[in-house]
């Protein structure tokens, strides 16, 4: 997962310093962090906890993904097809308003849904009806497809008709969801090239993909409403929480000197020589990775302390830019890594599962990076035309020292994974835990976190979640319908037919998956392949779990390729070096790790030993 990138601000996104959506945002999130702490601190002391707080939880998260997409929209961290920078100029107006018009379609196929469970009656807890938490979902798109209305108008650069677009655009979509109910007016190939021209242009991916679905449920005369009803079901997933307060924690020691500790207990454990820096760089980044859930998080974290000890060791300087943006892609596969938990969710697979099944194949990544991609021959130090600094005269602490500095941190992984896997907490306990213990530890502890860091931390947290959730959402909308057209099934087929070997397959995969890991942000690769993919890689005998590592690791490559290779942007921006030296540093790397990924495709035992001798226990 990459970090939202640091650009600007977008027209109109100026305002307070806690607008109200990332108030009821954050609001949101501070409340599904303190339930399950509640509850667990309740059940042995009263003999029961909240009632259905599980549920409540689940339900705060769909508050937290609609408004936090809001908030996501207003400062330019909504997901397009080249990353989160919105498109600007006529191009990008023209992408807002297409979004603003299938914005207002979502809502009013939301209030149909509100209006259809206002009829049920049902009932969450403490009185509270269901409907009144599905209200937000009608509430979020209109917030939304005014947003981008105005973003739209602002392109003409007069203020009324940025104003009158953020009213009209969104009604009109909601008029267009009317003439959808009975059927699709409009030929659907024609459809589906207006929804990729929009998407080539800059649209938001979310706002494709649901328009996308829509249309494909119109033009079989099905209600549109089953686009926000999945949209709904997948955010109220009981697994879902733990996004969100995963993310939150790994954001709070982000921002503190979490990075510099863990830093030295490396070198010191490895020794500060070429080989022991360029391994402990490796381990250090790979590992912070998997903790703060962005790649891009852990070269703005980690470069400026890591690149500088690389270079003091006489490492060429470009060899060490990168190593640093390389081996900070390789956390994906580590628990407790945010797309291994998103991947888990949509495939049906145990989250603990997927935790151990990511542990060895992680090592050999990192194994396969170090070796196959030639960063432990220093060779050439010397002859690196950048001038090499003097070697730091400062003390470096001892590992004992290092070690008891830096207890809190190393202490963090054991919370989140020791509490999943040994069964005292579930997926969303474990993460509350983790969020709670990285919130004290860095507030209390080291005395770090101020309250303007846990704002940022809330306010980023909320907005990469919301922004996901909704690709997650009408990603699933669209899967629902090819599921019911017997999509996955006609291609499973058809490639049995032409490619009957196993191994080939898995070839082929590969290959496929590394063009799609450079062309797609791994969010929606995840949302829009894994349900297509999955039921063809079964068809080969091929275990959900190792597909999901193979994955997974595809991705890895694609944070390091262009145009989605958001590691380039971030290391080229930290190091401040052109985009083409950053390309040319990781070349050996990408290699590195296609040989690591094609290496856990065909030794399946890389991804399963471990969950199945945990099993067997």
């Amino acid at each position: 997962m990459s970090a939202a990138p640091t650009h600007a601000a977008p027209p109109g996104a100026a305002g307070p310093r806690w607008p109200i959506d990332r108030l009821v945002a954050s609001g949101a999130l501070v409340l599904m962090l303190l339930i399950p702490l509640v509850e667990m601190g309740a059940r042995p002391l009263l003999g029961h906890g909240i009632a259905n707080a599980p549920v409540l939880v689940q339900h705060l998260g769909l508050v937290l993904a609609m408004f936090g997409a809001v908030a996501a929209e207003r400062t330019g961290h909504l997901t397009t097809l080249a990353g989160n920078a919105p498109t600007t100029g006529w191009r990008g107006g023209l992408a807002a308003a297409s979004a603003a018009l299938l914005c207002g379609m979502l809502a009013h196929a939301s209030a149909q849904l509100v209006w259809s469970e206002r009829s049920a009656g049902h009932v969450l807890a403490y009185g509270i009806p269901v409907w009144a938490f599905q209200a937000v979902l009608p509430v979020g798109f209109v917030w939304l497809g005014g947003r981008l209305g105005r973003r739209a108008g602002a392109a003409s650069g007069h203020r009324a008709l940025a104003l009158a677009a953020a009213v009209v655009l969104p009604l009109a979509g909601a008029g267009m969801a009317v003439s959808l109910d009975g059927g699709l007016p409009l030929p659907l190939p024609l459809v589906i090239a207006g929804l990729a021209l929009a998407l080539l242009g800059g649209a938001p991916i979310f706002a494709v993909l649901g328009g996308l679905a829509m249309a494909l449920f119109a033009s079989e005369g099905q209600p549109l409403a089953s686009v926000p009803l999945s949209h709904y079901q997948i955010t109220v997933n009981a697994s879902l929480p733990a996004l969100p307060l995963f993310t939150l924690a790994g954001l709070i020691l982000a921002r503190t000197g979490a990075a510099g500790r863990l830093g030295q207990v490396f070198v010191a454990l490895f020794g500060s020589g070429v080989t022991g820096t360029v391994i402990a760089t490796a381990m250090l980044c790979s590992g912070f990775t998997a903790v703060t859930g962005g790649s891009g998080v852990t070269i703005l974290a980690l470069g400026g302390l890591l690149l500088p000890l690389l270079r003091q060791t006489g490492y060429p300087e470009r060899k060490g830019i990168g190593l640093v943006t390389s081996a900070s892609a390789l956390g994906v596969l580590l628990a407790p890594s945010v797309p291994l938990i998103l991947y888990a969710i949509i495939a049906r697979v145990p989250i603990n599962t997927m935790f151990l099944a990511g542990v060895v194949p992680a090592l050999v990544m990192v194994v396969c990076l170090l070796v196959l991609g030639g960063f432990l021959r220093a060779g050439s130090a010397r002859t690196d035309t950048t001038d090499t600094p003097p070697p730091d005269a400062s003390p470096r602490p001892t590992l004992g020292v290092a070690l008891w500095q830096a207890r809190w941190e190393l202490l963090a992984p054991l919370v989140a994974v020791g509490s999943l896997v040994s069964g005292l907490a579930t997926p969303t306990e474990s993460a509350a835990l983790t969020a709670a213990y990285a919130l004290l530890t860095q507030a209390v502890a080291h005395r770090e976190l101020t309250a303007r860091g846990l704002s940022e931390a809330l306010g980023l947290s909320v907005q990469v979640i919301g922004g996901v959730m909704l690709i997650l959402g009408m990603a699933l909308g669209l899967t629902n319908y090819l599921i019911d057209a017997g999509i996955p099934d006609a291609a499973t087929e058809w490639v049995q037919q032409v490619i009957p070997n196993r191994y080939l397959f898995l070839l082929a995969f590969n290959v496929f998956l590394f063009l799609a890991g450079a062309l797609m942000e791994i969010f929606a690769a995840l949302v829009v392949l894994v349900p297509l993919l999955l039921p063809v890689a079964q068809a080969y005998g091929i275990d959900p779990v190792h597909f999901g590592i193979i994955f997974l690791a595809n991705m890895e490559m694609g944070f390091l390729c262009p145009p989605a290779g958001m590691n380039l942007y971030f290391a080229s921006a930290m190091f401040d070096r052109p985009i083409r030296e950053v390309a040319r540093s990781v070349l050996p790397a990408v290699l590195a790790i296609l040989l690591g990924t094609l290496l856990l495709s065909w030794v399946p035992a890389l991804a399963l030993a471990l969950p199945q001798w945990w099993a067997s226990r």
